[in-house]
């Protein structure tokens, strides 16, 4: 097993354009990271040049306490998982599993009893004599997952593995790449764009974001799955991270003894003092206008939550969708959507007019079961003001937050050292 070190890493195409900018990431020897961000952030781009399989415009790249810069990807000693599997449509499982250890010339009896092992591992040994055209797809990704793990590498590369899976298998291969990775304890680098399986998979997640002009760089925040939800450095990160995403709406904080309010679209709570307390800094905003983010499980229909009059709303509900164990309630507020600097260059770049947007800002709250909701009625909405997040309007970054270039530079001997105590990270 090996560290993996990025530092400064950028990639800068023939024709000028950028994919990959100012990346600086430690990954702990037998860390889970993932990469998580949308299409075009350039994650499978850094998986790809920590592969070998692009070249680096800038930066260093350390596997272990080895530069591989301009290390060919067979000497750099890791395995790669790709989206589409790439097994061999002629060979056997065995022989596709069999085939890098092959390359390397190990001896016969060695290669039989690696690939036994990987099977007995991954439950396969009985596909071992098929060819890929006669297995589902959730057997060709074990395969393909096999095929690695019999190299022994010091590192695991994984390219959304999981995209060509529907929804139920791709539950079920969450948990075994999850079981595997603890029985393991290589270093694996994974790649993909659902935030599901970067939440449930991840020691750390990096979120990553498509570089610009004004924006050289790609990562946003790198931290455990909870830190993420709980304390997102920035607008980009806390709109990313969540299903639904965070509500977003301007407000102004005001402050009366010891006891903070903000108002916003016409309505006026108390904020608990833990959301004050996570975030330093934040009497400097007093009478200032500033992004208030309201996660939609901060909503509680007041049916069914503890009666709190200064902390309740009253909507129109418009559509409803009952999930079963929980209802999506959504409605919308008479305020202009939020509309910061880096969410207005945010839109630029995916062609979207601002003016279509209207002065009316759409909310998710997402209600217990119980709750009596019907569409286009009012509802009073119980808004727990604990976990409110507060963002600097102008900068998009959290008040009392870490600005995102600075993220990730200082946290592989923490990470290192957890992993070492066996702890969860």
């Amino acid at each position: 097993m090996a560290s993996i070190s990025l530092g400064d890493l950028g990639k800068i195409y023939p024709d000028g354009t950028r994919a990959v900018g100012q990346v600086n990431l430690e990954i702990a020897d037998g860390e889970f990271l993932v990469l998580v961000g949308p299409s075009g952030c350039g994650k499978s781009t850094i998986l790809r040049m920590i592969a070998g399989l692009e070249d680096i415009t800038e930066g260093k790249l350390s596997i272990g306490e080895r530069v591989v810069n301009d290390v060919q990807p067979k000497d750099r000693d890791i395995a790669m998982v790709f989206q589409n599997y790439a097994l061999y449509p002629h060979m056997t499982v065995r022989e596709n599993m069999a085939f890098g250890l092959k390359l390397r010339k190990r001896p016969k009896v060695e290669i039989a009893a690696t690939v036994q092992k990987a099977a007995e591992i991954l439950e396969i040994t009985e596909l071992l004599d098929r060819k890929p055209k006669a297995l589902s797809g959730g057997q060709r990704q074990r395969v393909a997952m096999g095929r690695a793990i019999v190299r022994e590498p010091s590192a695991f590369l994984m390219d959304e593995p999981l995209s060509n899976l529907d929804a139920k298998l791709r539950v079920q291969m969450r948990t075994e790449i999850s079981q595997l990775h603890a029985r393991l304890g290589t270093t694996t680098v994974y790649v993909t764009h659902d935030q599901t399986e970067a939440m449930t998979l991840g020691h750390r997640v990096a979120v990553l974001r498509p570089v610009s002009g004004k924006r050289p760089y790609n990562l946003q925040q790198v931290a455990s799955p909870t830190e993420l939800f709980n304390n997102p450095v920035n607008i980009f990160v806390a709109g990313f991270i969540g299903s639904p995403a965070m509500n977003m709406v301007y407000g102004k904080l005001s402050k009366d003894g010891d006891t903070y309010t903000v108002a916003f679209a016409g309505h006026s709570i108390a904020v608990d003092q833990a959301s004050i307390n996570r975030h330093p800094g934040i009497d400097d905003y007093l009478g200032v206008t500033v992004v208030v983010g309201i996660r939609p499980g901060a909503f509680e229909a007041a049916e069914v939550a503890e009666v709190s009059p200064e902390r309740t709303i009253t909507v129109k509900t418009e559509t409803n969708e009952l999930l079963g164990s929980e209802t999506y309630v959504h409605f919308s507020l008479e305020t202009p959507p939020v509309m910061t600097p880096d969410i207005e260059e945010l839109l630029a770049d995916m062609g979207s007019d601002v003016e279509s947007l209207g002065e009316i800002t759409r909310f998710t709250a997402r209600v217990s079961v119980d709750a009596q909701v019907t569409d286009w009625s009012p509802l009073d909405l119980v808004i727990d003001t604990t976990k409110l997040h507060f963002f600097d309007s102008a900068t998009s970054n959290r008040i009392g937050g870490v600005s995102p270039e600075s993220e990730g530079r200082d946290v592989h001997e923490a990470v290192s050292a957890a992993i070492d105590d066996g702890e969860s990270v």
